[in-house]
C-alpha cells in the first residue's frame, strides 16, 4: 500500500538532460517558431528577428549565471519562490509564489485551448467535428496519469517529443540553407546591428520573450535533481544555448527563404501558415504532415510540463503552511506530489468546461489572452529572482565571484525590466485584441503579487510559528 504522508519528493530522480528536456519542452520550441515567430516578423523588426532571439538569449544567460550562483543554497520545488525569499524576504517570496502559480497555471489553460483547437482541425480532416473542450478535458486525462508515473517517466517523454520537434525544424532549416534558389542567398544580415535594431525591435521582443517561458523549471527540480550543484546550472546554461540558437538558427533560415528584404511582407501575407508552406515547398507532402502533427505533440509536451512544475508549486506552498498541508502529501511509490496533481488536473478541467461552456473563442481569448498574462507575469518573477540575488550576494558574497554576484543580476534585472515594459505597453500587439480589458493584466498581476504578500503578513499575525519556519525547506544553506 502506498504512503501518501507529507514529506519530500524523491532525492536523485533527474539528472541535467531530464531537466533540459523540461525547460526546452514548456518552451514548446516548434510551437514558438511556427506560432510566434511569423507574428514577430511581420509586427517586429523584419529580418532582424534572428538578432532579437539573440538579444534575448545573452539576458537569459545572465540571469542564469545570476541565480545558479544562489542553487546551492536555495533549492527546491518552489522554483523561484525559494530564492526570492533569502534576498527580498518572505512577504516578497509569497507574493513572487502566488504570482508565479497564476502565470503558469494560466499559460496552462491556453496551452489546453490551443491543443484542443489544432487537434479538432485536424480530426475536421478526417469526417470527425468535436469542440476543443472535451478534446482538452481528454488531453488533461492523459498529462494527469504521465504525470502520476514519476519525474523521471516524464521527462523521458518530454524528451523523446522535444527531439522529434526539434528535427523537424533542422531539417527543413538545413532544407533551406541546402536549396540553391534562395532569392537573395546566403545572407548573416539578420545578425548586423543595423537590422536588428530596426524599426519594431521592441515589438519582436515581446513576441520574443514570451517564447522563453518556462525557464524556472531548472530552479523547481533542484530538489529532485542528481547533484543539484552541478545538475542545475549546467541544466540552464545547456536550456538557454538550445532555445537560443534553435530559435535564431530557424528563424534566420525563413529569412534566407524569402530574401532579408521580403521577409516582413511574406509573414503578414502569411502568417498562420509560413513554415508549413515552406515545409511544403522544401520537403514535401510528408514532412510538411509531420510538421502540422509535432505542433500536437509540441503543445502536448508544453502542457506536461507545466503540469509538474504546477504541481510542485501546490506541494512547497503547502508544504510551508500557506495551502492546507493535505496538498503536501507525497507519494512513495512514484515520489510525485500527488494531492497536488489530482488538485492541478481538476482545477484545469474546471476551467477549461468554464471556458468551453462560455463558447468564447479558444485562440483569439482563450490562448491569447491568458498567454499574455502568464507573460507579464513570468516577467515579473524573473525581475525580483534577479534582484534577489544581487541583495542576496551583497550582504554576503560566499565566494562568488563579482561578474556572478553584482554584474549578471543588475544587468539582467535591467533588461528583464526593460521587457516587463514593452510587453505591458504592447499588450494588444501581443494578445491579438483590442479590448480594453486586456489593459488590466498588469493590475490583475499586481494584484495577485498583494494578495500574496498580504497573506505572508497575515501569517505572521495570527501564526508566528509557521512564519518563523517559512521558506525554511525552501532556503536551506547549504
Amino acid at each position: 500500500m502506498k504512503d501518501h504522508s507529507p514529506g519530500s519528493l524523491r532525492k536523485d530522480a533527474v539528472g541535467t538532460l531530464h531537466i533540459v528536456f523540461f525547460v526546452v519542452a514548456a518552451a514548446a520550441p516548434l510551437t514558438a517558431v511556427v506560432g510566434a515567430s511569423p507574428a514577430a516578423f511581420a509586427f517586429g523588426n523584419g529580418a532582424g528577428l534572428p538578432g532579437a532571439f539573440v538579444i534575448a538569449g545573452v539576458v537569459y544567460t545572465l540571469f542564469g549565471a545570476a541565480f545558479t550562483a544562489m542553487s546551492r543554497h536555495c533549492g527546491s520545488a518552489g522554483g523561484f519562490y525559494g530564492y526570492i525569499v533569502r534576498g527580498l524576504g518572505k512577504p516578497a517570496s509569497v507574493s513572487g509564489a502566488f504570482v508565479a502559480l497564476t502565470a503558469y497555471s494560466a499559460v496552462q489553460i491556453a496551452i489546453y485551448a490551443l491543443f484542443g483547437l489544432v487537434a479538432g482541425q485536424r480530426l475536421a480532416s478526417f469526417g470527425l467535428t468535436i469542440p476543443w473542450w472535451p478534446i482538452a478535458l481528454a488531453a488533461i486525462v492523459i498529462v494527469h496519469l504521465f504525470g502520476r508515473k514519476g519525474i523521471a517517466f516524464s521527462g523521458s517523454v518530454l524528451g523523446v517529443l522535444m527531439t522529434l520537434e526539434v528535427l523537424i525544424l533542422l531539417a527543413l532549416d538545413i532544407g533551406i540553407l541546402l536549396s540553391s534558389d534562395l532569392p537573395q542567398g546566403i545572407s548573416f544580415a539578420g545578425f548586423s546591428p543595423g537590422v536588428v535594431a530596426a524599426p519594431g525591435l521592441g515589438a519582436a521582443l515581446v513576441f520574443v520573450v514570451a517564447s522563453y517561458v518556462g525557464f524556472e523549471a531548472t530552479t523547481i527540480f533542484g530538489e529532485e535533481a542528481k547533484n543539484a550543484d552541478r545538475t542545475v546550472p549546467r541544466a540552464t546554461y545547456c536550456a538557454v544555448a538550445l532555445i537560443t540558437l534553435l530559435y535564431a538558427f530557424s528563424t534566420w533560415a525563413m529569412t534566407l527563404e524569402h530574401g532579408p528584404a521580403h521577409i516582413k511582407a511574406a509573414a503578414a501575407a502569411d502568417t498562420a501558415n509560413l513554415y508549413f508552406t515552406a515545409a511544403q515547398h522544401r520537403l514535401g507532402d510528408g514532412p510538411r504532415v509531420a510538421m502540422e502533427a509535432l505542433l500536437l505533440t509540441s503543445l502536448f509536451a508544453s502542457i506536461l510540463a507545466f503540469h509538474n512544475t504546477i504541481t510542485r508549486y501546490l506541494f512547497a506552498l503547502a508544504r510551508d503552511r500557506l495551502l492546507p498541508r493535505w496538498l503536501g502529501s507525497v507519494d512513495t511509490g512514484t515520489g510525485v506530489p500527488a494531492a497536488a496533481g489530482k488538485t492541478q488536473s481538476i482545477s484545469a478541467a474546471i476551467l477549461v468546461v468554464l471556458f468551453g461552456f462560455s463558447r468564447v473563442d479558444p485562440y483569439t481569448v482563450v490562448f491569447s489572452w491568458l498567454s499574455a498574462l502568464a507573460t507579464i507575469g513570468i516577467l515579473a518573477v524573473q525581475l525580483m529572482v534577479a534582484i534577489s540575488a544581487w541583495r542576496f550576494f551583497r550582504v554576503d558574497s560566499r565566494g562568488v565571484g563579482l561578474f556572478r554576484r553584482a554584474l549578471a543580476p543588475l544587468l539582467s534585472a535591467l533588461g528583464l525590466a526593460i521587457w516587463l515594459a514593452l510587453v505591458c505597453l504592447n499588450l494588444q500587439l501581443l494578445s491579438g485584441s483590442e479590448s480594453r480589458a486586456i489593459e488590466t493584466f498588469p493590475f490583475i498581476i499586481l494584484a495577485v503579487g498583494a494578495a500574496g504578500a498580504l497573506t505572508a503578513v497575515r501569517m505572521r499575525r495570527r501564526r508566528p510559528q509557521d512564519y518563523a519556519r517559512l521558506g525554511e525547506l525552501l532556503g536551506q544553506i547549504a
